[in-house]
């Protein structure tokens, strides 16, 4: 079955605002029309995409599914044609992806002495992302923490614990030292959509409702008076990994070396 880009384009937009009268504004197109398209979207694929009701508008669960894995698709279409412009006229411009926590200075500079031509530009990944922005085309590389899963090239660049976030007042917080046992019962949580990411996690840990775990670059990012961070000792590390595309420009492969090579040499320093 073929996928219509330009309706996945347009349902997208109903998902996003759910109200047909704000996406048919924001596509610059009529409501009557939009309307249309989404509905022959829906007989294309066999699947309801949304509940409409005459005061509201709700996703289905394959609605849900669609609009969640159909932005990786628009990415990964819009990324496939900047790439043929760019294998076509030489590559003009490298974007960095890295999570947070994490530091790519010092291979943005090797990069900017070997390559002064090209445009260089960072993108900060959003903390659940892992390495779908590589795999979609908004980075080139990126700098990310396991797991993220097969199909890239990948440079290990070393590990870091996670660490526990609890309150001062949480009755965890005299120990120096934690086990994974010693949080059973506790409700320990990791960043989720639910808590709207990582300040969410640590506002919930601050209230003393649970305990967060974060990896330590980002704990210490967020530590602050009323909070305490606990080294977890039996949890095992996350890696540190420099990854591209297997099939990136050749470029790119280039300059990823430049930036592995930097970055082992920044750690080790």
């Amino acid at each position: 079955m073929d996928l219509d880009l330009r309706k996945l384009r347009y349902f997208i937009a109903v998902a996003e605002e759910l109200h047909f009268g704000r996406a048919a504004e924001r596509l610059l197109i009529a409501q009557p029309v939009l309307s249309r398209q989404v509905m022959a979207l829906e007989r294309e694929i066999g699947v309801g995409l949304l509940d409409r009701t005459s005061r509201r508008v709700a996703l289905t669960p394959a609605g849900e599914r669609l609009a969640d894995e159909g932005r990786g698709l628009l990415a990964s279409a819009t990324t496939a044609v900047r790439r043929a412009h760019e294998s076509a006229r030489g590559l003009e411009r490298l974007v960095v992806g890295f999570a947070p926590g994490l530091r790519v200075a010092p291979a943005v500079a090797a990069i900017g002495e070997a390559a002064p031509e090209l445009d260089v530009a960072l993108i900060e990944l959003v903390w659940y992302e892992g390495a779908d922005a590589v795999r979609d085309g908004r980075a080139d590389i990126a700098v990310v923490r396991e797991p993220f899963g097969d199909g890239l090239i990948s440079v290990p660049l070393g590990a870091e614990p996670k660490l526990a976030v609890l309150a001062t007042h949480h009755r965890l917080a005299k120990k120096r030292r934690l086990r994974l046992r010693d949080l059973e019962g506790e409700g320990p949580f990791e960043a989720d959509r639910r808590c709207a990411g990582i300040e969410g996690t640590v506002e919930l840990a601050a209230s003393g409702r649970g305990v967060a775990m974060l990896p330590r670059s980002v704990a210490t990012l967020y530590a602050r008076p009323g909070l305490v961070l606990r080294p977890i000792v039996d949890r095992e590390p996350l890696g540190i990994h420099l990854v591209r595309m297997s099939g990136a420009h050749d470029r790119v492969r280039e300059l990823f070396e430049i930036a592995a090579e930097t970055l082992e040499t920044a750690r080790s320093a």
